[in-house]
């Protein structure tokens, strides 16, 4: 199994996963045109992929999907909350299949298991995908980490997580107004670096190969803040061996392999 980020930030979201032959992408939040641009420099055709995960409706997570559909009828796997906004806004192209959160599905060899998530979106999910013996997890956009979202973040071999914001810089930021600063910083806003800190210590183990953060404030976070943070916390853990990695916005990552 191996996965690229090919671009993470308020921006937009889209990350691919490659595991058994198949190829999954989660979230179209770039425009088409970077969709396939960031899939060509890492070496995918968009016809070859074999459907598409939506985490919710929020518009970088969906921006391109209306174009991307239509050069490319591709299966959409959401939630049926999800599907009904997204469609009501137009997006009406490809083969829509439904699941429920907490929901497990199998597509091709893959294994998706959904668990529902603490955001401002009407059904928002995240997705443990497994195939042979490897799992990866994916969590973005989440105000809060409940127990159970733990629970089944236990026994990952690689993890994708939104570490949107470090306390101190939000608090000093003075382009949003308090009120956006509440919504960021509430149950269903947006995960901070400590809160990411506190989901590893609870699933971190030696089998854990890498963390990859994602969806990092341009303005009210810093990679080597956020690194910085979570390397120590896994060097306390007895996890030296776990890689960190920062996503960004404007380029794909390296693909990593589990």
């Amino acid at each position: 199994m191996r996965f690229v980020i090919l671009g993470s930030g308020s921006s937009g979201n889209a990350a691919l996963v490659e595991c058994g032959g198949l190829r999954l992408m989660i979230d179209a939040g770039l425009s088409a045109k970077q969709l396939k641009l960031r899939l060509a420099q890492v070496g995918i055709e968009p016809d070859s992929l074999d459907g598409i995960l939506l985490t919710h409706e929020h518009g970088d997570h969906v921006r391109g999907l209306k174009v991307f559909l239509k050069q490319f009828p591709l299966p959409v796997f959401a939630t049926a909350a999800t599907s009904r906004v997204v469609r009501e806004a137009g997006i009406t192209g490809g083969k829509w299949k439904l699941f429920e959160a907490g929901q497990a599905f199998a597509i091709g060899a893959a294994t998706i298991d959904s668990f529902p998530i603490q955001h401002d979106a009407v059904d928002p999910v995240g997705f443990v995908i497994s195939h042979q013996a490897k799992r990866l997890g994916l969590l973005s956009d989440a105000g809060f980490i409940t127990r159970g979202m733990t629970e089944r973040l236990r026994g990952l071999h690689g993890l994708f997580v939104e570490a949107n914001y470090d306390e101190d810089l939000l608090e000093a930021d003075t382009k949003r107004p308090w009120s956006i600063k509440q919504r960021i910083s509430s149950r269903h806003g947006h995960l901070s670096n400590t809160q990411v800190l506190d989901l590893l210590r609870e699933i971190a183990h030696p089998a854990l190969a890498r963390v990859v953060l994602g969806h990092l404030s341009s303005d009210c976070n810093l990679p080597h803040l956020a690194l910085q943070l979570l390397r120590e916390c896994l060097r306390t853990l007895g996890h030296d061996h776990t890689e960190l990695h920062c996503a960004c916005q404007h380029e794909p990552s390296d693909w990593f392999s589990l």
